[in-house]
């Protein structure tokens, strides 16, 4: 089977090269607002679902939470390996397949860890192990990127220079998805080294009727990392939370 575009480019260094400015503080911030707002028991249990090298999910088991993370990239799980504790587990996994039925309390994913996959059957595979993993009355919030304001600011063609690698990048989009062209190039380097990224267009709409479906009804939605209020076409994220209200039968 060929390996799909998340198979090769997240195990890369260019990829964590290429996103570096997502720092820890920028992580920090972002989840102490979160857990300020949610106001999770102590010790409670948290997954985070494709968790990459896992600054955010140390930074919750820093807080005395229970805290899993998940990713399909060997190296970042390897990585975020270093930092693992009796409160903080991570295991390399595919977000498609279930993960501990009924056991955490709270499900994350964050930065618009989600849409990759080729087919509706795989995003519901995935949203379905997510729901399967809450505890009933549990909470999932997914923060996806908002498709309407991604649409009116798409910059197709820029260049970004990275400790000696400049990375040249070619946006475009379609009817369903947006599509990143990465060329990786360096003076060690007889050619360039080209990855894709393809992000579905979910709406507010789609993931509502999504989640409703795994049995999960969205109770607030946020616009930006400062939790401040969603807009359709003005706010750069869609940060959903969403509440666990019944075991659905499949």
């Amino acid at each position: 089977m060929k390996a799909e575009w998340f198979d090769n480019w997240f195990d890369t260094p260019y990829y964590h090269l290429l996103y570096f400015e997502r720092n820890h503080a920028e992580a920090a911030q972002f989840l102490d607002r979160l857990v300020a707002h949610l106001n999770p028991p102590p010790g409670c249990t948290m997954l985070d679902v494709a968790c990459g090298k896992g600054r955010h999910a140390a930074h919750l088991a820093g807080k005395g939470f229970d805290v899993t993370g998940l990713d399909l990239s060997e190296n970042s799980i390897l990585a975020a390996q270093e930092a693992a504790n009796e409160r903080l587990h991570f295991y390399v996994h595919d977000m498609r397949q279930p993960f501990r039925i009924n056991y955490y309390a709270y499900v994350f994913n964050f930065f618009t860890s989600f849409g990759y996959f080729r087919t509706r059957r795989e995003h519901d595979a995935a949203l379905r192990s997510m729901a399967q993993a809450l505890q009933p009355g549990g909470i999932l919030v997914m923060d996806y990127l908002n498709v309407h304001y991604a649409e009116q600011r798409l910059l197709p063609v820029f260049d970004k220079a990275v400790d000696g690698y400049n990375f040249h990048i070619t946006k475009w989009m379609d009817e369903t998805h947006f599509h990143k062209k990465i060329e990786v190039e360096h003076d060690d380097f007889t050619e360039p080294h080209v990855y894709v990224e393809t992000v579905s267009k979910f709406s507010l709409g789609d993931f509502t009727e999504m989640l409703a479906f795994q049995g999960l009804q969205v109770k607030e939605v946020f616009g930006d990392y400062a939790l401040g209020p969603y807009h359709v076409s003005q706010t750069p994220r869609m940060i959903m939370v969403a509440e666990k209200i019944a075991r659905v039968k499949r």
